[in-house]
């Protein structure tokens, strides 16, 4: 069998008696990497650091690993205007975020002989939205509701990442707000002292 040793050296083609022995001496495993390699591949190493190892490579890949989140927003053909710049507001939070959106048309009675009157909302919504998404899958009727998926233009780790990093600021911006604290509590005692002062006078 081919050996490797246990900082990736060649050791060479050896036989499996020798490998064994090199593996009791250095109190390492002798593990095969390669089975259906010829020769045969095996390399020392300490078997329960590598699976130990590799179980935490593992678990910092699910941390990392992001999952796609299909926020869902409801909207009527004769929304209100202020309820329509407050769900805009939820759509670009979401996107921000990097979450796709669903906008979702409700069309009832009359509404739906008139599918125009969603579809121009929702061309609305795609142009208000501006640079923070763009449309992933264009308007459709789906028996009465109209449908819009838009997809955010910055990737969720990205957004995460921003959101961490504001977090860190702002926990590095609070000490500092708690010491420049005592300073103006100093400062007014001061000037209570003189406003005493002058009263007693």
């Amino acid at each position: 069998m081919r050996l490797v040793g246990p900082n990736g050296e060649q050791v060479g083609i050896v036989r499996v008696e020798d490998a064994l022995r090199l593996a009791a001496e250095a109190d390492l495993d002798l593990v095969e990497v390669a089975p259906q390699a010829k020769p045969p591949v095996a390399k020392l190493m300490d078997y329960g650091k590598f699976k130990y190892e590799a179980a935490l490579k593992a678990r910092e890949a699910r941390k990392n690993q992001v999952n796609t989140v299909i926020k869902e927003i409801k909207l009527r053909p004769k929304i209100d205007p202020h309820d329509y710049q407050t769900k805009l507001g939820h759509i670009e939070r979401f996107l921000r975020a990097g979450d796709k959106v669903k906008v979702t048309i409700w069309l009832r009675g009359r509404e739906q002989s008139r599918p125009e009157l969603g579809f121009r909302l929702l061309q609305r919504v795609a142009a208000d939205i501006g640079e923070l998404g763009f449309v992933e899958s264009a308007p459709k009727q789906d028996g009465r509701n109209m449908i819009m998926v838009l997809g955010p233009t910055r990737k969720k780790a990205e957004a995460r990442a921003e959101g961490r990093r504001r977090r860190e600021q702002a926990a590095e911006k609070a000490p500092e707000a708690v010491e420049q604290a005592p300073e103006a509590v100093e400062q007014a005692e001061p000037a209570e002292e003189s406003a005493t002062e002058t009263a007693a006078q």
